[in-house]
């Protein structure tokens, strides 16, 4: 997290840097989301949407919150990859009513029209990787190019997703397809970051045994995991897919224990990153069991361990520390900042222990109030910092 360099400009704060308006906007349609899901999928609400209410709540969290956090997290950090000066200003502000407009078109879509839904969500990806792309080959940064492909493949996860509900009623690769995409961005961008911050913060405060760098056991591990999603998202049942995917809950599981998360407990900001982390080797392992013992676990355990435990854990982890560092401010976790992860940790945990348990309702209850508080619970904390200059940074604000 290098110190943001932008151009003088006479737009508001937040739109001087990516990660500002998006992780506000992503944190409170997080929480919108999931505050009208429930009622929802008992019947008490309706929406406007050409969607059955099931593929409305997975569109707006795996192509409405998600994205955002994801063009945030781009945004800020290709200045760093580039040495370019940041997307800022009235650039930004066009991406970010691209995603305002995508979230009505697809809450109204019954009456706008499917097809015009689809062109005005889709538009919004499609922009963020075209100016993703731009500024990583005028920067000449061509390693960092590769991150592109997950978030290409989540856009075109989208497209998929209107044309199956539309034509078939309900979506079904399209899900699999843009949650393997993340999954996988995760384990990219985790691999560098994780082992880079653990270090930082172990040679500072705790010398001793160190995380291992990235290395050619990691790229397997990535490949040999890409793999086995994309076998999950084509052919969810077969007995190959749920090997690959056992295969992959292992080696992550084995790549994570080589990133030294045991010695973080002391810095939350760290141990986070970890604790999300290790939900992609548990979700991958679940998946892999829902092919192999149906009748013991469900698909929707290993959904729900990657989608509400490595990917809500993770955005969370980079957001606050993100919102932190490129605001001036000191990276220490305050009260309010350790709740928050507290309590996505164990929406997490009791989400897929509802999928487990469908017949205790309660799990899916507390999980859900807990997720709202977390993402709710992140706009009240950092929505002021956000919208405000960045400060003055302390001696110790940078990793």
């Amino acid at each position: 997290m290098a110190i943001p360099r932008t151009r003088p400009s006479v737009y508001p704060a937040i739109l001087s840097y990516g990660f500002r308006p998006f992780f506000l906007l992503g944190s409170l349609q997080a929480a919108a989301a999931i505050v009208l899901w429930l009622p929802l999928y008992y019947g008490k609400l309706e929406t406007f949407s050409a969607f059955l209410p099931v593929d409305w709540h997975i569109h707006e969290l795996l192509f409405g919150y998600l994205p955002a956090v994801v063009t945030g997290f781009l945004l800020t950090a290709i200045p760093n990859w580039t040495g370019r000066l940041p997307v800022q200003d009235l650039r930004l502000l066009v991406l970010v009513l691209l995603w305002v407009a995508g979230r009505a078109a697809v809450f109204l879509s019954a009456e706008t029209g499917w097809l015009l839904s689809a062109v005005i969500d889709c538009s919004f990806l499609f922009a963020v990787v075209a100016a993703a792309a731009t500024e990583i080959i005028a920067g000449r940064n061509w390693r960092n190019i590769k991150v592109l492909l997950p978030v290409t493949i989540l856009f075109a996860a989208n497209v998929m997703f209107h044309l199956e509900a539309h034509y078939q009623g309900i979506s079904d690769i399209s899900r699999r397809l843009g949650l393997g995409a993340v999954v996988v961005l995760i384990m990219i961008v985790g691999g560098r970051i994780i082992p880079s911050f653990t270090r930082n913060w172990l040679v500072r405060e705790k010398p001793g045994r160190l995380p291992v760098s990235f290395g050619k056991f990691d790229i397997g591990t990535i490949a040999l995991s890409a793999v086995g999603l994309a076998a999950w998202t084509f052919f969810p049942d077969s007995i190959a897919t749920g090997a690959l995917l056992t295969a992959g809950a292992v080696f992550n599981a084995v790549r994570l224990a080589r990133w030294a998360g045991d010695r973080t407990p002391a810095d939350p900001l760290v141990l986070i990153l970890h604790i999300a982390f290790a939900f992609v080797p548990l979700g991958l392992a679940l998946a892999g069991l829902a092919v192999f013992a149906p009748g013991t676990v469900p698909a929707v355990a290993g959904i729900h361990a990657l989608a509400v435990g490595a990917v809500a854990c993770m955005t969370l982890a980079v957001m606050t520390r993100a919102s932190l560092g490129h605001t001036g401010r000191e990276l220490t976790a305050s009260v309010g900042t350790r709740a928050i992860f507290a309590a996505i940790v164990i929406a997490a945990i009791l989400r897929v222990a509802a999928a487990m348990a469908p017949s205790a309702a309660i799990l899916l209850h507390i999980s859900a109030a807990l997720w709202v508080a977390a993402f709710a619970g992140y706009a009240v904390l950092f929505g002021g910092m956000l919208m405000r200059p960045r400060r003055q940074a302390r001696s110790n604000s940078a990793p």
